[in-house]
């Protein structure tokens, strides 16, 4: 399809979002009114006579916890997938969360409906990345970090991966593998360690053709990019000998990469070491491949905390970020990609999904507030989002919040605020803690003590007041990590917990000073520590394309794992 007739379809699209709305609903209940979930609800319905308000009325609002049996029962072969949807059932996704041990499985049905809007989704996001950056002829490759082979299989024999992995396990020809500057054994490895370090190695023998850098999360690219800083002088011995490290055992992938190398290169390796030899880093990415025009991932949500080290890395470089896509279905596009994480708004698209909006307030409880759908929103509101899919969920809560900040055309225009609280108990988002922690990083800064690497958030229940602990890890040269300065660091950390404890949000705040919460704690972790996170998430099925560090920890195996990196800690009250 041409960018103009794209362009004009998304125009479309978003001109009439009501009836559009109506239309999605519609052409979802007419195909899947008669599985076992909706049955349950619309018993006595026929779907020519449910519209919009009945069905809100009759269908109640639904998570993850409501679909489980349904799901397990189907991936195992117990149950058809008809449980969920008439259409035929071509996999499950992995969800991106990382507060648990295990990724949660979203079915992914063969809907022509899903299809065309997925497509137009798709299509529109490379539309408006092209009118930024128009193509070249010889610059035409992408140092691209994806990881599409993590694929597993239920005993139903359904296929399980990412999302982003699935055009790569599709039948048919594939457009992404000839941009990407990785051959397809890299992408369809099987280390992810060794996935990134063979990305870096086909990034740098392409280095003349390499026009944009991309990952499919902020985080992500961070890892590589601290895979580079810790491996470049192997890297630079590869390419100056023309011969694959041993350390890559994955036969397919090392051969593959192996005769992209075509030989030796000490010129390139010269010029690799030069850059990377020097103290600052700072706009290394333009110095290492000199063609690129851009660096492209998500940077909204709790990936906002890489952005500014992203910047660093990118000098004078745009970056940009992604579009409001889920496993469960797309959500909106950015249309101004150029904006920082701050400023960027997503475009609601009213053909993917049916979408309703429960209005939302930090500290208070959603249960009994009423859906409004995207007609009845206002500017300026936050809500948490509610999709009807082409995937089987119904009235889902996508667990985002968002907040409206204008319309685009007729449909809403909307800012990612936070994860919503998965319970009323809980007392800070996602969005709190990172803001509490920029405010950390900052005062190490001022006191030139460090760096923040990662962190997550605990609310500890166990023995005692409850009491919210805060893991952290620094970069290595920080003061907490010197045992000659084990008292200094307890001290500065006590003197850090009360601006930290600030920028907790009002409900913290509040049960602090009404005694039901203790003090915070700060508990500096071992370097690496977050990497075993990740490691352990992805044994457990995390898609290593998807993977987030997690932010709000709700899995006391992680929680265990954390505080025995523990290396020093310290609350406003003793240690």
């Amino acid at each position: 399809m041409a960018d103009s007739e794209v362009l004009r379809q998304l125009e479309e699209s978003t001109g009439d979002a009501r009836r559009l709305q109506l239309e999605t609903l519609r052409s979802i209940l007419e195909a899947n009114a008669g599985s076992a979930y909706l049955r349950r609800h619309l018993s006595g319905y026929l779907p020519d006579a449910l519209d919009a308000t009945t069905f809100r009325r009759l269908v109640p609002l639904s998570s993850y916890d409501d679909y489980a049996d349904f799901i397990a029962r189907i991936a195992d072969g117990v149950d058809p997938p008809t449980s969920l949807s008439f259409d035929p059932l071509l996999c499950f996704f992995y969800s991106s969360g990382t507060s648990n041990l295990r990724p949660k499985l979203i079915p992914f049905f063969d809907s022509s409906h899903a299809k065309s809007a997925s497509n137009l989704a798709h299509q529109a996001s490379s539309t408006l990345l092209r009118r930024l950056f128009p193509p070249r002829q010889t610059v035409n490759k992408i140092l691209w970090f994806l990881y599409a082979g993590n694929v597993t299989e239920t005993k139903g024999g359904f296929k399980v991966m990412a999302a982003s992995a699935y055009p790569f396990h599709r039948k048919g020809p594939n457009p992404l593998l000839s941009m990407i500057a990785s051959p397809p054994e890299v992408v369809l490895g099987s280390d992810n360690h060794q996935q990134m370090y063979c990305h870096l190695l086909c990034g740098f023998s392409n280095s003349a053709s390499i026009d944009g850098i991309r990952a499919p999360y902020a985080a992500g690219l961070v890892r590589a990019i601290r895979l580079l800083e810790s491996k470049w002088k192997q890297l630079c011995n590869d390419i100056e000998s023309g011969l694959v490290n041993p350390e890559i055992t994955d036969a397919a992938m090392r051969d593959a990469v192996q005769e992209l190398l075509g030989g030796p290169q000490p010129e390139m390796a010269k010029r690799i070491r030069e850059a990377c030899g020097k103290s600052n880093w700072g706009g290394i990415l333009g110095e290492l491949w000199p063609e690129v025009r851009y660096v492209a991932c998500v940077t909204t949500g709790s990936m906002e905390q890489y952005y500014p080290i992203l910047k660093h890395y990118a000098g004078d470089l745009p970056l940009l970020c992604g579009d409001y896509f889920t496993s469960e279905c797309p959500v909106g596009i950015n249309m101004d990609r150029m904006r920082s994480p701050e400023e960027t708004s997503f475009v609601i698209l009213p053909n993917a999904a049916y979408f309703e909006f429960i209005p939302f307030e930090m500290g208070d409880s959603s249960e009994a507030k009423e859906t409004v759908d995207i007609c009845g929103v206002e500017v300026g509101k936050m809500y948490e989002v509610v999709a009807t899919t082409y995937r089987g969920l119904y009235r889902y809560r996508l667990g985002d919040v968002v907040k409206v900040v204008g319309f685009y055309n007729s449909s809403p225009q909307v800012q990612f605020i936070t994860r919503a609280p998965k319970e009323a108990s809980e007392i800070f988002t996602e969005r709190e803690l990172v803001s509490a922690m920029e405010n950390f990083q900052l005062m190490l800064r001022e006191g030139h003590r460090g760096e923040v690497v990662e962190f997550a958030g605990f609310l500890d229940s166990g023995s005692g007041l409850k009491h919210v602990i805060i893991f952290v890890e620094v970069s290595i040269d920080c003061m907490f990590l010197q045992r000659e300065n084990m008292e200094e660091s307890i001290a500065y950390l006590r003197r850090c917990c009360s601006s930290i404890e600030g920028c907790l949000g009002n409900v913290y705040r509040v049960k602090r000073s009404d005694g039901d919460l203790g003090p915070l704690q700060i508990s500096i972790v071992k370097p690496g520590s977050f990497d075993g996170l990740a490691k352990l998430a992805m044994e457990n099925g995390a898609p290593a394309n998807q993977y987030k560090p997690p932010k709000v920890i709700r899995n006391l195996g992680l929680v265990d794992l954390l505080k025995a990196s523990v290396v020093v800690r310290a609350s406003l009250e003793g240690n």
